[in-house]
């Protein structure tokens, strides 16, 4: 089974979003070190508390950074976009970069309803075009736009010998759903909603109809991971993260991920404190041993063969660190045994 990175450029309280990027790459750059599968970026707009808005444009220096690892969008989404203009970013990426890309899509938000409006001219996402802008995106990566389609003979540019997958991400049955119809890989958010994904999963299995680009399903699941030494300083370390999805949840201001200090220091009250105990369900805590185990189970929970990683921590050293832990507790291989 396959290990894997999903960084979104999370910014802690006293930092700044340059360092948060030059971060993101010094963690790509170790994960391929490391023999890690993947390394993925996210898209978030109008925060301040992940530099990540545009991960076509980072995606492409990480894969100049590194050497092996694959690179990818967690994700791109879609509706804001042209499938047009998304395929010719890839092709892009996919001739400078061949065999080393992915394009990880998703039909979310990525933000606050002001900044939809702003990535749409003002007007409401149309999210209902979704399953029929995916086609649109396949047939332009691979070249397989129908003769009978308006625009005829079309190319999204350059043509390429190689193929840049396109994987579904979702965090619901609807999307395990598309993805099974689509014949597409399928990444599960299991750190945005712990409760249906191994139903979802199932859905994707049962439903799949293989494809020109998938013959059988790929199933992945991604996951908040904290790690360290221990399990009490891994404890310790994902207070911060408590703290930061309490935030969020009910809307108190962030200026970014609080230290563990921070949430150390605060009182919770009991409504809050099921509510941390209620999002540790979407995160993998503990000392190597401790998060190797539960990747495992993990993974047997949803019939995956990849497990994706969300570095989840206030100090950036803490996640350089707790990849390296995994990873020498995996043997180095970026595989679990």
């Amino acid at each position: 089974m396959k290990l894997s990175i999903l960084d979104q450029s999370r910014i802690a309280t006293g930092s700044n979003a340059a360092e948060a990027l030059q971060n993101t790459v010094q963690l790509a750059q170790l994960a391929d070190e490391l023999g890690f599968h993947r390394f993925w970026v996210s898209e978030h707009h109008d925060t301040k508390k992940f530099a990540g808005s545009s991960p076509e444009i980072l995606m492409t220096h990480l894969a100049s950074q590194t050497k092996r690892i694959r690179v990818g969008t967690g994700g791109v989404m879609l509706p804001h976009y042209s499938a047009y203009k998304v395929a010719e970013n890839f092709k892009i990426l996919e001739t400078l970069f061949p065999n080393r890309i992915d394009a990880g899509i998703g039909r979310a938000p990525g933000g606050m309803p002001r900044a939809t409006y702003a990535l749409n001219n003002g007007q409401y996402r149309n999210v209902d075009r979704f399953p029929e802008q995916v086609d649109e995106l396949k047939h332009y990566l691979y070249d397989t736009l129908p003769k009978n389609h308006p625009y005829g003979n079309l190319k999204a540019t350059p043509l390429t010998e190689t193929k840049t997958p396109v994987w579904m991400l979702g965090s619901s049955t609807s999307s395990a759903q598309l993805a099974a119809s689509k014949g597409l890989p399928y990444m599960f958010a299991h750190f945005i909603n712990h409760e249906a994904g191994d139903y979802a999963a199932s859905i994707y299995r049962k439903h799949f109809v293989p494809s020109d680009e998938l013959a059988y399903p790929e199933q992945g699941v991604a996951v908040f991971f904290i790690c360290a030494e221990t399990d009490e300083k891994a404890e310790y370390l994902a207070k911060a993260a408590d703290l930061s999805l309490l935030m969020q949840a009910t809307g108190m201001p962030s200026n970014g991920t609080p230290s563990p200090e921070e949430a150390m220091n605060r009182e919770y009250n009991s409504y809050e404190l099921a509510a941390i105990a209620d999002n540790r369900k979407r995160m993998i805590v503990g000392s190597p041993k401790t998060a190797k185990r539960k990747i495992k189970e993990l993974a047997a929970k949803y019939h995956a063969e990849e497990v994706m990683l969300v570095m989840f921590m206030h100090d950036y050293d803490d996640k350089l660190k707790a990849i390296q832990l995994i990873s020498d507790e995996c043997h180095a291989t970026g595989e679990i045994d």
